[in-house]
């Protein structure tokens, strides 16, 4: 078993980057970065449009240019990583005293150790999330070569140099979808449809507009793809309007000839490691249930980044991950009291001041799900998506019965997530045993 490391990061990505920069300015320098592909960036590196950095940076770079200026960072402060390293199962450690029954021991494998196992103090998920797949959609057809997920188009194209087609279809009109559109577009190639299944896109509104309306490329709401043509090479899809049910309706069909279709049908985070670790998922985001520093059920162990949810700017990510990172720091430092004996374990009563966020009337689920009144900052920020476009609604704070925030917003779309701001002062005074946050009516 390797040396323990009182911080590990599984995953290089924006997330785990963030977290590893932002624990390190907080003072902790036992960090170690886990990362499974051949070097750190995660999916940023595919990413060569602009339009990130805005909110971090003051100035907007590329995907690889953000990712470089954390890895920067992670190299100047020489934060340990380790490269082309998987992480295949996150244990508790079975310790005999109460300080080291925290401990966590991380199973990794890679070319030049081999199997290897690590005791950390606390672990910082960043794994980011992965493409749904055609098997998911159950569309008829034979599977010919031409059909791809958007992102390993964008691979293919944007990291291996590659033409993946000539006559695209791209079904999904997430964020990926988009941009893949329009980089398709600038390839040479016609994007001849992008059908949604909802009857809104899930994708920025700047990217409807940048990477659609700017390349006359059209948008079909309420439709889907319900046939693939072609056994060895794809030849066609069919394409129908579907009900409110997202049923296909009968006579709308149409055929589009195409050689190439891109999948943008949503993300799933990589969970797989938390829930054989215990750790309790959300059944709406599919990542798990966490405190208002990030905290997970099992202690000293946080998430942040897309692992978490999905997120549509990248400089949120990081935002989010700072705090996971500074969390983790002060998780190792009560540790090492505990171990001096000069700090006593978390108690039940504890969780008895631990208040839950509920989501209602629109809102789709809050992260994190729960706040700590004892434990939390001056100020917590509450990211959240709504379940449908709304316009001139009001965005609304509820402690207990008492509304305590009442925001207008003159348009709510799924596509671009919102946030509130929950204060410290506000629980003082009125010690709420639940917050929720709705949409409604002006």
């Amino acid at each position: 078993m390797s040396k323990g490391t009182n911080i590990v990061i599984i995953g290089g990505g924006p997330a785990g980057l963030a977290a590893a920069v932002s624990a390190y300015e907080a003072g902790e320098k036992s960090i170690l970065i886990l990362e499974r592909a051949a070097e750190l960036g995660g999916i940023l590196n595919q990413c060569i449009h602009n339009g990130f950095g805005l909110h971090t940076f003051k100035e907007e770079l590329t995907g690889p240019e953000y990712a470089a200026r954390y890895i920067d960072m992670v190299e100047k402060a020489m934060i340990q990583y380790k490269v082309d390293t998987m992480v295949i199962d996150i244990a508790k450690a079975s310790g005999k005293d109460a300080v080291s029954a925290d401990f966590k021991i991380i199973t990794y494998i890679n070319r030049e150790e081999g199997l290897q196992q690590i005791v950390a103090k606390t672990v910082i998920l960043a794994m980011g999330c992965r493409e749904r797949a055609r098997g998911s959609l159950n569309i008829p057809g034979y599977r010919p070569a031409g059909i791809f997920s958007a992102g390993t188009a964008q691979q293919l194209i944007n990291i291996e140099g590659e033409c993946v087609g000539r006559e695209v279809v791209i079904l999904g009109s997430g964020d990926i979808g988009l941009i893949m559109a329009r980089r398709m577009t600038l390839e040479g190639a016609k994007v001849k449809v992008v059908a949604e299944l909802m009857p809104y896109s899930g994708g920025l509104k700047r990217n409807i507009v940048q990477c659609l309306d700017d390349y006359d490329i059209l948008l079909k709401l309420r439709h889907t793809v319900i046939n693939i043509h072609g056994k060895d090479r794809l030849t066609g899809i069919t394409l129908a309007q579907v009900d409110s049910n997202c049923k296909p309706i009968p006579g709308t069909e149409e055929f589009y000839s195409c050689d190439t279709l891109l999948l943008s049908v949503g993300l799933i985070p990589e969970n797989e490691l938390s829930q054989n670790l215990g750790i309790d998922l959300s059944c709406v985001t599919n990542g798990p249930m966490v405190n208002e520093h990030l905290e997970t059920n099992i202690a000293g162990v946080f998430a942040c980044g897309n692992v978490l949810h999905v997120h549509d700017v990248v400089d949120f990510v990081s935002e989010e991950a700072s705090l996971a990172g500074k969390a983790a720091v002060k998780a190792v430092q009560k540790m090492s009291e505990r171990a001096h004996g000069s700090c006593t374990r978390k108690t039940a009563s504890d969780d008895i001041k631990q208040v839950t966020i509920q989501a209602k009337n629109g809102v789709r689920y809050t992260v994190p799900q729960f706040v700590n009144t004892h434990t939390m900052n001056d100020k917590v920020v509450v990211r959240f998506r709504v379940d449908d476009v709304y316009a001139n609604r009001f965005i609304s704070v509820y402690y207990d019965d008492v509304r305590v925030q009442h925001t207008l917003k003159k348009v709510l779309a799924p596509g671009e997530m919102e946030h509130v701001v929950l204060l410290k002062s506000r629980f003082d005074t009125l010690q709420p045993k639940k917050i929720t946050i709705c949409i409604e009516e002006a």
